[in-house]
């Protein structure tokens, strides 16, 4: 809220400032609907969240254009709020390239005595800056050479290998490509456009003939990759749907992208983290079954049934995730009074904080402070539970979530 004594005296521009306060909270109100039916509305009605993040920066920049306004009339205020961006923005990474720019006084003569200035110290500040992405060609020559005597032939260095053959794309650019659509969800068609802004006339089928070559070229590594992680003794599954094109009827069908990954740093092992992508048409039990054939292990999962028919075959022991257990109760406790869930919320953070205090530490002193304090927490943990799910209603959400 602006001070009585930093708003303007001219009408017109108080007027103004009053109209944008009033769009402001009027889109305030819309979004604030538009949650509350994400939240509470029919999965028909629901609002995606990127839909909501659009029009959070909406309210942002309106805000943002505001303060610019009274920043041109009130200096105290636009001096604070510079102060508290300095004090927010926190600094700039240190691998980023600095370009010093010196911005030196006129004249070193003291205006006073006409002396000598000596140079005392300096302020120093750092912006981010940006250069733009710089389209250029590489033009490779092969001189051609030929001995004058014995006319034998012409001697010519190799062509260099290319990804595409025949192609224009130096590797650097299918990897543009690749981390736009697959990384920034920037599809083939809108970076077609980009390219053309530069004059560049690539057809978007063009884009897709580099992206299916490049693929067939990564799945070798895809494949070395979970190959690597299934020799590890601890792998995270879980899986998530992706809309996938499906020409025959003309819209999209949901895929599954299954992850595995494995990241033992938390815990102070040495062995770098990884995780792989498998795409599936479905989720069936099969198809973990399928991706992890030769793993020998501990798979964490989350509650999903197919997982198993694989810890059945002998060869995977399962550890389930607390997370996911704690969840159902979560969403008990924050949509109104609900003692058993909040209850149940509270016996989970014990676990949770013993596993603050060992992170880091080596497996054999985790496994300790695990036994004398987390087994005792989990050893009262069932009872209780089992004792409350006879209390209610086993078709209720709290049954599920004790389930």
């Amino acid at each position: 809220m602006m001070p009585s004594d930093a708003l303007p005296d001219d009408l017109e521009t108080l007027k103004a400032m009053l109209l944008a306060e009033q769009c402001e909270s009027e889109r305030l109100r819309q979004i604030i609907k538009e949650m509350q039916r994400h939240r509470f509305g029919r999965r028909a009605e629901t609002l995606p969240e990127d839909q909501m993040l659009l029009g959070l920066e909406d309210v942002e920049q309106m805000a943002a254009s505001d303060a610019a306004i009274a920043d041109q009339s009130a200096p105290t205020e636009r001096a604070a709020r510079a102060e508290k961006r300095r004090t927010n923005r926190g600094s700039l990474p240190a691998h980023l390239p600095r370009v010093d720019i010196d911005d030196d006084i006129d004249s070193r003569t003291c205006p006073c005595c006409q002396g000598e200035l000596h140079r005392i110290g300096e302020d120093k500040s750092e912006r981010l800056d940006i250069v733009p992405a710089q389209f250029r060609v590489l033009v490779t020559r092969r001189p051609k050479y030929a001995c004058r005597r014995c006319e034998d032939g012409v001697v010519q260095a190799l062509a260099p290998a290319r990804l595409i053959e025949g192609g224009m794309p130096t590797e650097a650019t299918i990897a543009q490509v690749l981390v736009s659509k697959y990384a920034d969800h920037l599809p083939l068609y809108r970076q077609a456009q980009i390219y053309a802004r530069q004059g560049i006339e690539l057809d978007r089928s063009t884009l897709a003939d580099w992206v299916g070559h490049a693929a067939w070229h990564l799945r070798p590594l895809q494949e070395r990759l979970l190959a690597r992680l299934k020799e590890r003794p601890r792998l995270y599954a879980d899986e998530t749907t992706a809309p996938v094109l499906d020409p025959g009827r003309g819209c999209t069908k949901t895929g599954q992208l299954w992850a595995y990954a494995a990241d033992d740093r938390p815990w102070g092992g040495c062995d770098p983290p990884g995780v792989v992508y498998v795409y599936a048409p479905d989720r069936k039990s099969e198809r973990p079954i399928t991706h992890l054939e030769g793993f020998k292990g501990i798979l964490q999962v989350d509650g999903y049934a197919g997982y198993r028919k694989l810890a059945d075959r002998g060869d995977v022991r399962l550890a389930f995730c607390w997370s996911h257990v704690r969840r159902g109760f979560y969403e008990l406790a924050v949509s109104g009074p609900a003692p058993i869930a909040s209850e149940a919320l509270e016996r989970i953070a014990g676990l949770y904080a013993v596993e603050k205090d060992v992170r880091g530490r080596s497996p054999e002193e985790r496994r300790a402070v695990r036994s004398l304090k987390s087994r005792p927490l989990i050893a009262a943990l069932e009872p209780w539970l089992r004792t409350k799910l006879g209390l209610i209603s086993q078709k209720s959400k709290l049954a599920t979530a004790i389930r």
